[in-house]
């Protein structure tokens, strides 16, 4: 070997470091909004699909007594229909009368999941589905808009 003649060490330069661990905070950046979209887009399903098979037991009821159900609550009875406890949104009936009902699903229950707060959505007795997007709620900063209309499954309030 000559003398004055270096040679070249095995490994990674820092410069090479630096531009894979950017490439890799830049594909971050844009992999975990969307993936925190996605998972929160599939929570949706659990609010409509019971909003759903709620219509289903109002109209049920309807069929055998020719009248609504007075109350909704956790438990069936004589002259109240069954609500289930869910894992991401709380249903009520703030409307119900003999012959009209409102059905709504409230995301972000209390104590649990509030990745959902400010979006809900309703049914009535002649199938009109709406969604309501509080402002500046987690879910109006996540971009969901609220459509009178349908369902709300995707942000900018497209159905």
């Amino acid at each position: 070997m000559e003398r004055g003649s270096t040679q070249r060490q095995p490994g990674f330069t820092l410069i090479e470091l630096m531009i894979t661990v950017a490439v890799l905070a830049i594909i971050a950046a844009v992999a975990i909004p969307n993936y925190t979209d996605y998972v929160r887009r599939g929570k949706l399903p659990e609010a409509t699909s019971n909003l759903q098979a709620l219509k289903t037991k109002m109209e049920q009821w309807f069929q055998d007594n020719r009248t609504y159900p007075t109350t909704c609550g956790a438990t069936a009875t004589a002259t109240q229909i069954q609500v289930p406890t869910l894992q991401y949104f709380t249903i009520t009936c703030p409307t119900l009368t003999a012959t009209t009902y409102t059905i709504q699903a409230t995301g972000g229950v209390a104590g649990g999941d509030q990745s959902l707060s400010g979006i809900t959505f309703s049914i009535d007795q002649g199938n009109n589905r709406s969604t309501t997007v509080t402002p500046s709620s987690l879910m109006d900063k996540a971009g969901f808009a609220g459509n009178a209309n349908c369902w709300v499954t995707k942000k900018g309030g497209q159905c």
